[in-house]
C-alpha cells in the first residue's frame, strides 16, 4: 500500500474526521463553522482539518481572512482503488448464489 492510500485510510479511521468529510461533501465550510458543530476546540478541530488535508481527503483555500476547506473528491480514489481488488470476491459469491437460488427454482 502506497503512502497516499495509507495517509487516506488513517484519515478516515477517525469517527469525527468522516463526520467532517460528510459535512463538507454537503457544502464548504471554516473552521469556525466546523467547531460550532462539535465539542471541541478549535485547535483540536485544526488537527483533524490537518490529517485530512494530509489525505488527500480536502483541500483548503485561503479567502481574506478565512481558510475554506472543501472536499476533494478525488482523494477518495486510492481508498476505492484499495477495495476495488475485493469487488472480485462479492462477484464469485454472488454468482453462486444466484446458480444456487436458479437450480433450487427447477
Amino acid at each position: 500500500m502506497n503512502t497516499q492510500t495509507q495517509n487516506a485510510f488513517r484519515a478516515l479511521a477517525d469517527p469525527t474526521r468522516r463526520d467532517i468529510v460528510l459535512m463538507l461533501a454537503s457544502e464548504e465550510m471554516t473552521i469556525g463553522q466546523l467547531t460550532d458543530r462539535f465539542d471541541m476546540t478549535r485547535a483540536a478541530v485544526k488537527k483533524h482539518l490537518t490529517v485530512l488535508s494530509d489525505g488527500g481527503l480536502i483541500t483548503v483555500e485561503a479567502r481574506g481572512r478565512e481558510r475554506i476547506n472543501r472536499l476533494e473528491p478525488m482523494g477518495m480514489a486510492p481508498v476505492l482503488d484499495w477495495l476495488s481488488y475485493f469487488d472480485r470476491f462479492w462477484d464469485d459469491r454472488l454468482a453462486n448464489l444466484k446458480k444456487a437460488i436458479e437450480g433450487n427454482q427447477k
